[in-house]
């Protein structure tokens, strides 16, 4: 693995180790924050992909067009849409009045974070 690679896995990492943490380990969990620290979670692991694949790719929190970047190379990214989808609709939501984010919701979007970064990190061999 490419070093800059493995630095892209640490901050993906470190979001998804927060998301937990609030979560599962908060007295009351916090579904916002669960959400605002997942969704950067799986668009760093989508650019990590692309990093390891030697694809350039923007530095933007929209992740379809980093999933349209990554399926000429790994067409099984497609299972991944709706998943990205959705948390893309958190990215900005979660920190903003106007989406009364809930537990479930929250619940929901971990459990495509986890989706995703179990994807990328078999196609990397970290798992």
């Amino acid at each position: 693995m490419r070093e800059l690679t493995a630095e892209w896995v640490s901050k993906a990492e470190n979001d998804f180790e927060v998301a937990h943490l609030v979560r599962f380990r908060a007295e009351l969990p916090i579904a916002d924050a669960i959400c605002f620290h997942g969704q950067p979670c799986a668009e760093k692991y989508l650019k990590t992909f692309l990093q390891e694949q030697r694809i350039r790719f923007p530095y933007v929190q929209a992740m379809i067009p980093l999933l349209e970047l990554c399926l000429p190379v790994e067409p099984g990214f497609e299972l991944f849409r709706e998943d990205l989808d959705r948390l893309d609709g958190y990215a900005v939501a979660a920190g903003y009045p106007g989406l009364q984010i809930t537990l479930d919701m929250a619940d929901e979007a971990l459990s495509a974070v986890g989706r995703v970064r179990g994807f990328v990190r078999s196609r990397l061999g970290l798992d």
